[in-house]
C-alpha cells in the first residue's frame, strides 16, 4: 500500500534558518513499522526525526536518530510543537507529548519562545575516564555521569578547541558526551557529541540540557539560566529548574515542508 507522509524541516533553538538543529517532523494518522521509521530517518540524515500520532493537544511521539531510536528529544519535540501549533491546531497554548520518558509538555511563551517540561536528569561524580584526553585532546577537570557522560572544562575556549575523535567517543559505554564550562557572556556553553547513535555531533541538544541545568544551577547557585551550544550551527537555549524538572526554551526557524511518499505495510506496529 503506497502512502504519503507530510514532513516538516525546521531549525530548533534558533531565530533563523541555518542555526541551531535541523529536525525532521512527520505527523501521522497512524503508526508506521518500526523499519520504516527508522529508515525515513536514515533517509533525512539529520540528528533526529520525530513521528507522532494524536490530536486534541495530546500526541504519542517517538524519535529517531540516522542509526537508533532514542529515549528523548529535545529539539524535534520543540520543532514538533511548532508543527502543531502553527500547522494543526492553532488556537492551543500547550501541547502534550506521551512518549518512553513519559509525559512531555510544551508552552508558549512571549516573544515567540516554546518551552520544553522535561524530566531532569541531574548527574552524578564518577572518576575520569582513561580514554577522556585522547578522545577530546585534552583531561578535563571533572567526570560527571546521567545518561551520558558529562566532562566539565575550565573554560568556554577549552570547550571550543577540542578536536573529538569520534572513534574514541564511540567506544565509551555511555549513550552521548556532552562536553561543558562557564560561559563568556552566558551562564555555561556545552558541545555534545553521539557517534555510537550516528549523530558525532550535536548542534543543540535538549536532553542534555535535563543535566546540565541541575548541575550550573547547583553550582551557580541560581535556578534559571542562559546557555549556548557551540557547536559549528550554534544554539541559544532558556533553562529553569524546577524541582524534578527542566524548563527549556528557545525558539523554532521553519525551513521547508513536504511529502514522503513511500509504500506502507498494512499492518503497522506502534
Amino acid at each position: 500500500m503506497s502512502g504519503r507522509i507530510p514532513i516538516h524541516h525546521l531549525d530548533a533553538f534558533t531565530r533563523r534558518p541555518f542555526g541551531g538543529n535541523p529536525a525532521a517532523v512527520c505527523p501521522l494518522e497512524r503508526w508506521l513499522d518500526e523499519r520504516t521509521m527508522q529508515a525515513i530517518a536514515a533517509e533525512n540524515q539529520v540528528a533526529e526525526t520525530a513521528f507522532f500520532v494524536g490530536g486534541q493537544g495530546r500526541y504519542a511521539i517517538r524519535w529517531f536518530t540516522p542509526a537508533a531510536e532514542v529515549d528523548l528529544c529535545g529539539h524535534a519535540t520543540l520543532a514538533s510543537a511548532h508543527v502543531v501549533f502553527e500547522r494543526m491546531e492553532p488556537a492551543l497554548r500547550e501541547v502534550r507529548f506521551d512518549s518512553k520518558s513519559g509525559e512531555l509538555s510544551v508552552r508558549r511563551r512571549e516573544g515567540g519562545l516554546l518551552e520544553l517540561d522535561f524530566p531532569a536528569r541531574a548527574p552524578e561524580s564518577v572518576p575520569m575516564p582513561a580514554t577522556v584526553a585522547a578522545a577530546f585532546g585534552r583531561p578535563a577537570r571533572e567526570a560527571w555521569r546521567s545518561r551520558d557522560l558529562m566532562l566539565v572544562y575550565e573554560s568556554e575556549a577549552e570547550v571550543r578547541a577540542l578536536v573529538p575523535d569520534f572513534a574514541a567517543i564511540a567506544g565509551l559505554s555511555d549513550f552521548g558526551v556532552i562536553v561543558t564550562a562557564p560561559g563568556d557572556t552566558v551562564d555555561f556553553v556545552s558541545r555534545f557529541f553521539a557517534p555510537r547513535k550516528g549523530v558525532p555531533e550535536d548542534h543543540a541538544t535538549g536532553s542534555a540540557h535535563c543535566t546540565l541545568t541541575p548541575y550550573w544551577a547547583k553550582r551557580l547557585g541560581k535556578m534559571r539560566l542562559e546557555a549556548r551550544q557551540i557547536s559549528p550551527r550554534g544554539a541559544e537555549l532558556f533553562c529553569t529548574l524546577a524541582g524534578d524538572r527542566v524548563l527549556i526554551a528557545g525558539h523554532v526557524a521553519p525551513y521547508l515542508e513536504g511529502t514522503i511518499t513511500i509504500d506502507q505495510p498494512e499492518h503497522a506496529t506502534p
